[in-house]
């Protein structure tokens, strides 16, 4: 009888299939939290931050477009204004962080309040941004609070630095806050 069981238990362990698993193929692929608000940016302007609140410099980027080109939210967020400033269309959304980016010339096909996320249209680049080299140029803004930053630093990795353990970086040795 013993010998019948054993005979039963090994052809069921042999028949019955193992599960089947997946063998990990590395880390897992990081998430984006910022994506370009044009496709694959080229820029004709470089940001210049400016040395006080009011003087000189370019508060953004520009980006070289197509007119009619769809203009993309850059993060997830809620749009908190669009509409014309100074005779110019204009979209800011609100992000995580404090962060606030800006898009300019768009005609915008969101509203104020409307929430975005990262690669949703949020209007159509249109031409006739002063100094612009390209057909069309994206004004593109980023700034926590007051503060202007570069809105390039979005799309950059984040630099990691190890230390030993038991070591700190000292005061205003380490690498700059990220945006």
């Amino acid at each position: 009888m013993r010998v019948a069981v054993l005979v039963v238990l090994s052809v069921l362990f042999l028949t019955v299939p193992a599960p089947a698993t997946a063998e990990p193929s590395g880390p897992p692929p990081a998430v984006a939290l910022w994506a370009s608000p044009v496709g694959e940016p080229t820029v004709t302007r470089a940001f210049d931050a400016p040395s006080s609140p009011y003087g000189p410099g370019h508060r953004g980027v520009d980006l070289a477009g197509a007119p009619g080109a769809a203009v993309l939210a850059a993060g997830d967020g809620v749009v908190v204004f669009a509409g014309m400033v100074a005779g110019r269309p204009v979209v800011s959304i609100d992000h995580a962080d404090g962060l606030r980016t800006t898009y300019e010339p768009v005609d915008p096909s969101v509203a104020a309040g409307q929430q975005v996320t990262r690669g949703s249209p949020i209007g159509t680049l249109l031409a006739g941004h002063p100094s612009c080299m390209a057909a069309a140029c994206l004004h593109w803004g980023l700034r926590r609070g007051e503060t202007y930053l570069d809105p390039l630093a979005l799309l950059r990795p984040p630099r990691v630095r190890l230390l030993p353990m038991g070591r700190s970086v000292p005061r205003g040795r380490g690498p700059p806050p990220r945006p």
